[in-house]
């Protein structure tokens, strides 16, 4: 009997909280404490808010998360960690998983609660792909071009720097004219190989 297929959750598609989006928005400052509010969105379309505090201040700083999940009011607190740079200037935080223990500076929403991506069972979507789409993408490059283009046109993207382009930028502009070359005809020869 063949195993049944499942369909596993994709870190990719979910909801999360990240330590980089608090620091752009100055709510990790030392002794402090600031609230707000997270708007997640999908196509355009409005596709969830949640309400946060963050309080840094004395020996126990965490993140306060305030939302509706499948008609309940949930309320919780994440532990914020601080370990010293490797550097040596200032420090780097990290979300404590209420579940897990492990820091971590993403936490992803499944089941109406944020957590570090191994409280649950789940892939990124690479992992989800075919060996047939992943040789297809080895030999032809990316098909997804939406992507590519999100990347170059992403808010503080640089594509220059002394006059020169940068190496991002002419990775991803080969990446996309190799993705826009390809024809139907090239892809039926390859398959038709396998």
């Amino acid at each position: 009997m063949p195993k049944r297929y499942t369909y596993p959750v994709l870190y990719d598609n979910l909801r999360m909280v990240t330590i980089s989006f608090l620091k752009t928005h100055k709510y990790l400052e030392p002794n402090g404490f600031k609230g707000g509010n997270i708007k997640w969105s999908q196509n355009g379309q409005p596709d969830g808010n949640i309400d946060i505090k963050v309080n840094t201040f004395g020996e126990s700083p965490y993140l306060e998360l305030n939302y509706k999940a499948s008609g309940m009011q949930i309320d919780y607190r994440v532990q914020l960690v601080t370990i010293p740079s490797n550097l040596g200037k200032g420090l780097i935080w990290y979300f404590l998983c209420p579940v897990t223990g492990k820091r971590c500076r993403k936490l992803y929403e499944t089941g109406g609660y944020f957590y570090h991506r191994t409280a649950y069972r789940g892939m990124y979507e690479k992992q989800a792909q075919s060996k047939k789409y992943r040789d297809l993408e080895r030999v032809f490059g990316s098909f997804d071009s939406d992507n590519l283009y999100k990347q170059l046109y992403k808010k503080n993207f640089k594509r220059t720097y002394a006059g020169k382009p940068t190496r991002n930028y002419l990775r991803l502009t080969s990446k996309i004219d190799k993705a826009e070359r390809v024809s139907p005809i090239d892809l039926r020869r390859f398959l038709m190989k396998r």
